[in-house]
């Protein structure tokens, strides 16, 4: 069992810290080069979304971190929950619409981000080692 959660703990924080730097990047990006990103799963647009990228991804990146190190846990737990969130209101219960691609990617990116939010839970309650 102990293997169990280390292995969803180590995908929660691998998933969640790649996704983080990913939308950082992508946002970071946008607003050097002055373009505004239209992504119709989430609810800001124009520019409020470039900054809303770049704020939530490098939080997101810094509460992965954080949890690797063995601190703010439940932060990180709440950073899992928020990924989820918003996974599931674009995707199912938004007006996005699919196409055969977009819909095979969209459901690997919500069995991804709720398998981060088990390994996330587990991380919570995980003993961190001390060392002194």
């Amino acid at each position: 069992m102990a293997a169990v959660k280390f292995v969803l703990s180590a995908f929660s924080i691998l998933f969640e810290g790649l996704l983080a730097l990913f939308l950082a990047c992508i946002a970071g990006l946008a607003l050097a080069s002055g373009a505004v990103l239209h992504l119709a799963m989430l609810p800001w647009t124009g520019a409020t979304l470039n900054y809303v990228l770049l704020l939530g991804g490098l939080c997101g990146v810094v509460l992965a971190l954080l949890a690797v190190a063995g601190k703010l846990k439940p932060l990180f737990f709440v950073w899992t929950l928020v990924i989820v969130f918003f996974t599931v209101k674009g995707y199912i219960f938004g007006s996005y619409r699919f196409d055969p691609a977009s819909a095979r990617t969209a459901g690997y990116l919500l069995a991804a981000s709720l398998l981060g939010v088990l390994g996330g839970w587990t991380q919570m309650f995980r003993q961190s080692e001390r060392r002194f």
